[in-house]
């Protein structure tokens, strides 16, 4: 009977963290985009309640603070994020339709998604600083390099050659070109992102050479 008991508290004990988290997870992403807009050093729990449908309450009980709110928001987004290119991957037959594609969808994001790009690299930065993010951005970080080297690998194989770079270097290569990017769109400037589109298709023959 005692086992029978102890069998039932703790289904229900399970069932009650279940809970909590998944209304973590809705609150940090349905935070998101106010995050986005305000950032890291212009944000707290009380701000992003009065910018959202959410009483600081509520935001309160369910995060410590807001680091604990932001880090739980860019691990959500990035979620999704570090599968952005699969299916690019997965659909491309020749190298030149990896590299056409990858290209198109790699500035269309940056179009699209600017202020949730700008919240991870505002994490990433703030993480230099404060060794409570290490943890989580060193894990997301991982994640992105591992998306970026299933697009350079492929990109090899379709080419019937390999990589001249590391993953790390290849990630860090086209990371630099995507925050570089992500500046001149928050900054209006086209020409320059124009610019970087036409460089970055020329890197593929940097991190992958021809045979």
């Amino acid at each position: 009977m005692t086992e029978v008991v102890e069998t039932k508290r703790e289904r229900i004990a399970r069932r009650q963290v279940d809970k909590f988290d998944a209304r973590r997870t809705e609150l940090a992403i349905a935070t998101l985009h106010t995050l986005a807009d305000l950032g890291y050093a212009r944000t707290s729990l009380r701000e992003i309640a009065q910018n959202s449908e959410f009483t600081h309450g509520v935001l309160h009980y369910y995060f410590a603070d807001k680091r604990d709110l932001i880090t739980e928001a860019v691990r959500q987004y990035e979620a999704v994020c570090v599968t952005r290119y699969d299916e690019v991957v997965a659909g491309a037959e020749t190298a030149d339709r990896l590299r056409g594609e990858f290209t198109a969808m790699f500035f269309a994001t940056l179009d699209a998604d600017a202020p949730l790009h700008r919240l991870w690299y505002d994490l990433r930065n703030q993480s230099l600083f404060d060794e409570t993010f290490r943890r989580d951005v060193l894990d997301i970080d991982e994640r992105r390099e591992a998306m970026i080297w299933r697009v350079v690998s492929r990109y090899a194989e379709l080419a019937g050659t390999a990589p001249a770079l590391s993953s790390a270097a290849a990630y860090a290569l086209l990371d630099g070109v995507f925050q570089r990017a992500l500046l001149y769109v928050l900054s209006g400037l086209p020409d320059a992102v124009a610019q970087l589109r036409e460089e970055l298709s020329r890197l593929f023959d940097l991190m992958v050479p021809e045979r």
